[in-house]
């Protein structure tokens, strides 16, 4: 059975090897030993505080563990609101205007702003699920129970969360857009660039970006194409997303142009038909397929399950509710996994 559960010490040999396996621009997940050691530990701090009134500096980190063999076969964040400390970038794409009347000439341009705009927001993050286990819904879940996370912890989390698509960037992890900021910008090459970035070395950034908006038609073609395009291997992540009622509004990497997306919490589908509901252990028929969480924090534990939903409880077989760490009339939250309530 998958299980998805809090990060630990322990953990950290697993966590290094979905680092090197995610590649390049998985700027959440930089091959760095004191930087994975430094997520856990922050993680392990988040879970431990048991009385939480506003979102802060606490990064969430998860990840699915396949209890048979103790696996690790993915991993799964979120982040309660960027930027507080550490300055959180994108570029807000915009319009501006050329106009004159006499010549009767009206000329509309995109450009692009450097912008802080969603500092403070809870960030979706880190979301990765190692190849062989890319089946059974595993990926939906995932993604999908961080959702229940935010459902059942509200007070830990912002209004509006995001998530960061990762953008075009070719086998050897080099992004068209990069490549024209590089040669006018920076000496150094995607790689070094989105590496610091994850390690939290930011200040380059505000030193050497381009302080004034830039008009997208001065960008050579292959750049403006990748504007808010998301890689290949992130398409099934995004479509996931856009069910959930996640939006791009305009705002995109700084380094690889790819698509950031947005929705209000109470919004997210996930969210919005979640239910909480008393737990009664006992055999299962007529079930469907669910996501299925317990209400603790530091003892967080999620899986997918067939159950049987009814209006007031719902019930589950015993080793789902062993992988889950309830009994008899403990609550759980819960959400249909394949659409269907």
């Amino acid at each position: 059975m998958l299980v998805v559960r809090p990060i630990a010490p322990q953990d950290y040999a697993a966590l290094y090897t979905c680092a090197v396996e995610s590649g390049h621009g998985f700027t959440s997940l930089p091959v760095d030993e004191t930087l994975l050691q430094r997520r856990i530990a922050r993680a392990q701090e988040a879970f431990a505080r048991a009385h939480v009134s506003e979102p802060g500096e606490e990064g969430y980190l998860f990840v699915m563990e396949d209890t048979k063999s103790g696996e690790i076969v993915g991993v799964s964040g979120i982040e309660a609101a960027v930027g507080l400390t550490d300055s959180f970038y994108h570029y807000r794409l915009g319009k501006v205007v050329h106009h004159s009347k006499e010549l009767d000439i009206y000329n509309a341009q995109e450009t692009l702003t450097l912008c802080n705009d969603y500092t403070g927001v809870s960030e979706l993050c880190t979301l990765f699920l190692r190849e062989p286990f890319r089946k059974n819904m595993n990926g939906r879940v995932l993604s999908r129970f961080r959702m229940l996370f935010m459902a059942e912890f509200r007070q830990r989390f912002s209004p509006l969360a995001i998530a960061e698509m990762r953008g075009v960037s070719d086998e050897n992890g080099e992004s068209p857009f990069w490549g024209w900021l590089q040669q006018h910008f920076f000496r150094m090459d995607f790689t070094q660039a989105d590496y610091l970035t994850g390690i939290g070395e930011k200040a380059f950034v505000a030193q050497l970006m381009p302080q004034h908006p830039v008009y997208v038609s001065l960008l050579p073609p292959e750049a403006q194409a990748v504007i808010g395009q998301v890689h290949e291997n992130t398409r099934p992540a995004l479509k996931m997303l856009q069910a959930e009622g996640f939006r791009c509004r305009g705002y995109v990497d700084i380094f690889d142009a790819g698509p950031t997306v947005e929705a209000e919490v109470a919004n997210i589908k996930s969210v919005r038909e979640s239910k909480r509901l008393p737990v009664k252990i006992g055999p299962v028929t007529e079930s469907a397929r669910y996501i299925v969480c317990n209400t603790r924090v530091a003892d967080f534990r999620a899986i997918q399950a067939r159950i049987q939903v009814h209006d007031d409880h719902v019930v589950m077989e015993a080793r789902h509710s062993t992988a889950l760490r309830v009994e008899d009339g403990d609550q759980v939250r819960i959400v249909s996994l394949t659409g269907e309530q």
